[in-house]
């Protein structure tokens, strides 16, 4: 998508927004926005991560003095920097300063631009995982940051309650998930078109006001997206089907070869790497996706199980009555994965030509 950053939606516009984690979505959140003329400021715990996602085009490290770390919503952490330090003193201390030795040179992501500008985001982006949202929403409301406020974490209810226990500001709090990504991690795997027609799922919540809705889903429809309004405990049960429990069962098969022989691998073809591509994300941030979600997903899993050992029953029964469980198993699965690829934008027939990835958690 291309513009000046002018909104999509009737009555709002977004030309200003903070990135804050510069992993895989955050980065490629800021590519999007940039490519659609939105200024963007970056901030990460890794200040290597903003120099990565700043050279990249993402665009520019957010200037100020104080760490996000000792004492912060990181504390016992590696400071989340800006390239610099974050700011105590307002939103921007310090705006028209880079931290990475000045204004990016020419040809870079927002040359011929004022770094930044006075006052606060129009939305902060939390690109950071589950366990760190609600601490860094809340510093980031402390100081001001922005106007609205909207994360990318695949788990949406227990953020929600985190977040009104710890005092935040409910209103300005838009919980969001985007339903891409890749096997790749960190601001190098990212790409612009990553969101192009994927699913973005906008979560409404009762302190929420229809601007605050809008807002947001500007930003979704400018970074490429398709937005799904969803209620968050109807987020989390479907987050749990999709790609959470999936992920877990993907991850089990795959460890089965992490000390197999070389004799099972040199037969193994491409349906093996299909079942198992998902296993291949940080097992760190997926151990905080599933504490995160853990009934639903449970619950999807033990359904799994059941089925399995249906199976493994029935093959050690050597009964042919019993193996009947096989054809009611496998004809489940055929008829589930012919719904999956109806719907999959993608294939055959689809109108919106989206290639899949590895969902995002």
């Amino acid at each position: 998508m291309s513009g000046s950053g002018t909104s999509t939606t009737p009555g709002w516009a977004v030309r200003k927004v903070t990135v804050i984690g510069c992993g895989l979505i955050g980065t490629s959140v800021g590519l999007a926005l940039r490519r659609a003329g939105v200024r963007v400021a970056l901030a990460d715990r890794d200040p290597r991560a903003v120099e990565t996602a700043a050279r990249r085009g993402a665009g520019v490290p957010l200037a100020g003095e104080a760490a996000l770390g000792v004492g912060g919503p990181l504390a016992g952490e590696a400071p989340l920097r800006a390239g610099g330090l974050l700011s105590v003193g307002g939103p921007l201390a310090g705006e028209a300063a880079l931290s990475t030795g000045g204004p990016l040179d020419a040809g870079g992501p927002l040359s011929g631009e004022a770094p930044w500008g006075q006052g606060p985001a129009d939305v902060v982006v939390i690109a950071t995982p589950p366990s760190t949202v609600v601490p860094v929403l809340r510093w980031a409301q402390e100081r001001g940051l922005g106007v609205l406020y909207t994360d990318v974490a695949s788990v949406k209810a227990r953020l929600l309650a985190g977040a009104e226990a710890a005092g935040c500001d409910l209103a300005s709090f838009v919980p969001g998930h985007p339903m891409a990504g890749r096997e790749s991690s960190g601001p190098a795997a990212a790409s612009a078109d990553l969101f192009e027609g994927r699913a973005w799922a906008v979560c409404h919540h009762p302190a929420l006001s229809p601007q605050a809705v809008r807002a947001v889903t500007t930003l979704v429809s400018t970074c490429g997206a398709r937005v799904v309004p969803m209620e968050a405990e109807a987020h989390d049960r479907a987050a749990a089907a999709v790609s959470h429990a999936p992920h877990v069962v993907s991850s089990s098969l795959a460890a089965r070869f992490a000390g197999s022989g070389e004799a099972a691998l040199i037969l193994a073809g491409r349906g093996l790497l299909d079942v198992t591509r998902v296993a291949g994300g940080p097992s760190g941030l997926w151990r905080d996706i599933l504490e995160h979600n853990a009934e639903p997903v449970a619950d999807v899993l033990e359904a799994v199980a059941d089925d399995l050992s249906s199976v493994v029953a029935a093959l050690r029964s050597g009964d042919p009555a019993r193996l009947r469980a096989l054809t009611d198993v496998l004809g489940a699965g055929n008829a589930g994965r012919s719904r999956i690829v109806r719907s999959w934008p993608g294939t055959a027939g689809d109108p919106h030509g989206r290639r899949e990835t590895a969902a995002t958690g």
